[in-house]
């Protein structure tokens, strides 16, 4: 009876759970059905808005690269190595003969042919028309010595001038015109038949020849 009893109480309990079961599943149902839980879930959390947020990026230019750095290279060339062969004499006894070239002397130059200067003696001047009066007066005589220089034509070149003194200067001065008037009364001196400038020394003698 006892058993009878205790399974009666468990038909009970599980009747019960089992109807609650079924209870609360007809009640969502009915939520579900009526639109209850959305309401409740939209007041309770409201609706999410999503923005789509588009971001720009700004594409930068990447930098230049930079410059090639150019490395001068030092190329070193090794010097080249010369291998010079030097062929060695061999040792001989036998004789050798030698040729030496005599070259003869260059031939002297020719000679230079000279024609001195020489005064023409048909119509050289006489010293008797250049003596001075003053002195013949005073019987001044004496042999004066002249430097005098004879060119082409045989005429004098420059002005003479007295190298030795007569001891008078009268007889000085008339030596001396009268060297300038012996101009073109030489045969100038030649060299090689041409005719050079020569310089000489001309002995001017005054001497009376009548007693006053």
């Amino acid at each position: 009876m006892s058993a009878y009893v205790q399974d009666n109480q468990l038909f009970t309990r599980r009747t019960v759970v089992l109807g609650a079961i079924i209870a609360l599943h007809i009640a969502i149902i009915y939520v579900l059905a009526s639109g209850l839980a959305t309401r409740a879930i939209q007041m309770v959390a409201p609706p999410i808005q999503t923005e789509i947020v588009q971001q720009t990026k700004q594409q930068l230019k990447p930098p230049p690269p930079p410059p090639p750095q150019l490395q001068q290279q030092q190329v070193q060339v090794p010097p080249p190595v010369i291998q010079i062969n030097v062929p060695q004499a061999a040792q001989t006894h036998a004789i050798t003969i030698v040729k030496r070239v005599v070259r003869a002397a260059p031939a002297p130059p020719a000679p230079e042919r000279i024609t001195p200067l020489r005064a023409i003696a048909r119509d050289f001047p006489s010293t008797d028309d250049y003596y001075p009066d003053a002195s013949r007066r005073l019987g001044e005589q004496g042999t004066a010595l002249v430097k005098m220089c004879i060119g082409a034509g045989g005429r004098v070149v420059g002005d003479p001038s007295i190298m030795r003194s007569s001891g008078s200067s009268r007889l000085d001065q008339a030596a001396v015109r009268y060297a300038k008037a012996t101009s073109g009364h030489f045969d100038p001196e030649t060299r090689n038949g041409v005719a050079v400038t020569i310089c000489t020394a001309l002995p001017i003698k005054f001497q009376l020849t009548d007693s006053f």
